[in-house]
C-alpha cells in the first residue's frame, strides 16, 4: 500500500553502499542469493523458536533485497536479476509462516496454512497481472525501476515485512496476526482480480 512512497527513501539510503559494492565488482545476483540464504536462516531460527535471531535475519533479507536492486541499477539491470528477485521473494514469504508451523504445529499449523494460501492469492494475481501487462507493453509508473510490472494493493512488501516483524516480536499472537493479515491479503487478491478483469477486458492494444 505504501511501497511506492518509501522506495525513494530506500534507494537514497542504500545508494552509498550499493556504489561501494558495485565498484568492487559485487554482482547484484550474488547479493540476491545471499539475501535468500538469510531468509532461509530466518526460517530455521523460527523452527527452533529463536525469535530475535529470526527477526534479525528477516531484516537482513529485506536490506539485501533492496541492495541488490540498487547495485543492479548501477551495473545495469538484467532479466535474470528481475527473475531472481521475484522468484526468491515468493519462497521467502512462504518460509516465514512455515517456520512458525514447524515450531508449534498444534497451534500454528492452521493459521500458517491459511496465510500461505493467501500469499498464493496475492502472488499469483500479482504475477498474472504482470505477465499480461508486459505482453501489452504496459509499465507501472509508480515503480519505474522495477524489472516487471508491479500491481499495487493493500498488502504489499512493506506491510508483509511489518507483519513478519510483529510475529517475531509477539510469537504468542501468531495465530491472530496470521489470520488478520490473511484477510487483508484476500482482499488484495480480490482487488487485483477486479483490476485485471477491467484492465484486460477490451481488445489487445
Amino acid at each position: 500500500m505504501i511501497d511506492a512512497r518509501i522506495l525513494p527513501l530506500q534507494r537514497a539510503g542504500l545508494q552509498p553502499i550499493a556504489g561501494l559494492l558495485a565498484r568492487r565488482g559485487v554482482r547484484a545476483d550474488v547479493i540476491s542469493l545471499i539475501g535468500f540464504l538469510a531468509g532461509l536462516g530466518a526460517f530455521i531460527g523460527l523452527c527452533f523458536g529463536a525469535w530475535l535471531l529470526a527477526l534479525a535475519l528477516v531484516l537482513c533479507n529485506r536490506v539485501l533485497d533492496g541492495l541488490d536492486g540498487a547495485v543492479a541499477r548501477i551495473q545495469g539491470p538484467t532479466d535474470r536479476g528481475a527473475y531472481l528477485d521475484i522468484a526468491l521473494d515468493m519462497v521467502f514469504y512462504a518460509l516465514i509462516p512455515l517456520g512458525f508451523a514447524v515450531q508449534a504445529p498444534a497451534i500454528h499449523a492452521l493459521p500458517a496454512a491459511v496465510l500461505i494460501v493467501s500469499f498464493v492469492g496475492t502472488g499469483s494475481s500479482f504475477l498474472a497481472f504482470s505477465a499480461v501487462a508486459a505482453k501489452r507493453g504496459k509499465r507501472a509508473p509508480e515503480f519505474p525501476t522495477k524489472g516487471i510490472y508491479y500491481a499495487g494493493g493493500l498488502a504489499e512488501g512493506f506491510e508483509t515485512i511489518a507483519v513478519f516483524v510483529a510475529m517475531c516480536l509477539f510469537p504468542g499472537n501468531f495465530p491472530v496476526i496470521a489470520y488478520g493479515f490473511a484477510a487483508l491479503c484476500a482482499l488484495t487478491t480480490v482487488i487485483r482480480w477486479r483490476q485485471g478483469w477491467a484492465a484486460f477486458s477490451g481488445a489487445e492494444k
